[in-house]
């Protein structure tokens, strides 16, 4: 049987690079470490690049991250011998860091997975020989946003279920257990899209033992299905933020134990982060409840399809008018919140929603939205 321990998003931002500059490792993850030291493979999402000298970055929606070289120190005293790369700010200050960040861990005796020269070269399985516990294959993609490797630049593995479909199935030939981990989902969405979950459930479909998702800064929930485990959102591990709270400020972590003869087993470790410091400190027996409470009703709308797709239409139509804003002439940041607020019209017309639904759900028309914004001036 191999023990795995998967984690979610750590950054090295605010609080935390202060003390990973001062070489406090211990305050960050002494309170789970344990965990770690007990689990043959321990994962951990490692969501910047590591900047050794001056950092360009790269032109982008979003904010743009960068760490110090010791934060590779910090995840190895953490006990994590595993970094999963493919995420949306890998790539953040360059292809030159990107790869700088994987020699920098790799270097120090930490395995990655997820990113490249190109994207063969990021789309690697990475195996995992334990002896007489057997072969773990890792395979690692993220959400197409700013990160992501082309035929001749480096960068993240891209979400494309038929390049992971064969990644697994080749996968299946060479080890025993095939682990799929994805960076996607909606920020601050504590479900899966319906896209989502037929994906995964496809990973699953094509060989893959168990499905991990990280990226919403918000835990989710997590399923079963034909034995196999699907989990929609770990959660920040630790990942400092000047004004949220709440969501992100809790996640899990995932024991994982497989065996040749028999369907996974899982447990669950929820904790806390960054709240009145910047550690990772696990839920006493209260939080605990209310965190299992939370799951169980999470749970209960990925499992009920209809329910599942409600809930997603209703918080998409929610946060429309946030997420349309870019569709809008609206320049400044007063008339943003304006617009937000519903102070303001919207210029998107009957006839203009059409094109715009055409322009989505063609894929030939997708696609060519795609190259044409990409190339303006």
């Amino acid at each position: 049987m191999m023990h795995l321990l998967i984690a979610g998003d750590f950054c090295d931002r605010y609080r935390i690079s202060d003390l990973i500059a001062r070489g406090n490792y211990a305050s960050l993850f002494d309170d789970i470490k344990y965990l770690t030291e007990q689990a043959d493979v321990s994962i951990i999402n490692f969501e910047f690049p590591i900047v050794l000298h001056a950092g360009v970055p790269i032109a982008k929606s979003g904010p743009t991250l960068q760490g110090q070289p010791a934060a590779v120190d910090a995840v190895k005293y953490a006990g994590f011998n595993v970094c999963t790369l493919a995420n949306n700010h890998i790539l953040d200050q360059g292809t030159k860091c990107c790869i700088e960040t994987r020699e920098l861990l790799e270097n120090a005796g930490i395995k990655t997975v997820g990113i490249g020269k190109n994207s063969a070269e990021a789309a690697t399985v990475l195996y995992i020989n334990q002896k007489e516990k057997g072969t773990l294959a890792i395979v690692n993609c993220c959400e197409h946003e700013f990160s992501i490797a082309t035929d001749t630049t480096a960068g993240a593995n891209p979400l494309n279920p038929i390049q992971q479909y064969y990644n697994i199935q080749e996968a299946r030939t060479k080890a025993d257990y095939v682990l799929v981990i994805v960076h996607g989902g909606h920020e601050h969405y504590a479900l899966p899209s319906p896209r989502m979950k037929e994906t995964y459930r496809f990973f699953i479909d094509a060989g893959a033992d168990a499905i991990i998702n990280h990226h919403q800064h918000c835990y989710s929930g997590y399923e079963i299905y034909h034995g196999k485990p699907i989990f929609y959102g770990l959660g920040n591990l630790l990942f400092d933020h000047k004004s949220e709270h709440g969501p992100w400020n809790e996640g899990f972590m995932v024991s994982l134990r497989l065996d040749k003869q028999t369907l996974p087993q899982f447990e669950l470790y929820p904790y806390t982060q960054c709240n009145e410091r910047p550690s990772v400190i696990p839920m006493n027996e209260a939080e605990r409840k209310i965190f299992a409470e939370r799951i169980d009703k999470l749970n209960q709308i990925i499992s009920n399809e209809d329910q599942l797709n409600t809930t997603f239409e209703t918080w998409a139509q929610k946060t429309s008018r946030n997420f349309l804003v870019p569709f809008q002439p609206y320049c400044t940041r007063t008339a943003k919140r304006l617009f937000v607020h519903g102070l303001l019209p919207s210029f998107i017309t009957r006839k203009k929603r059409y094109q715009i639904l055409n322009y989505l759900n063609c894929e030939a028309h997708l696609d060519k939205l795609r190259t044409v914004v990409s190339k303006l001036k």
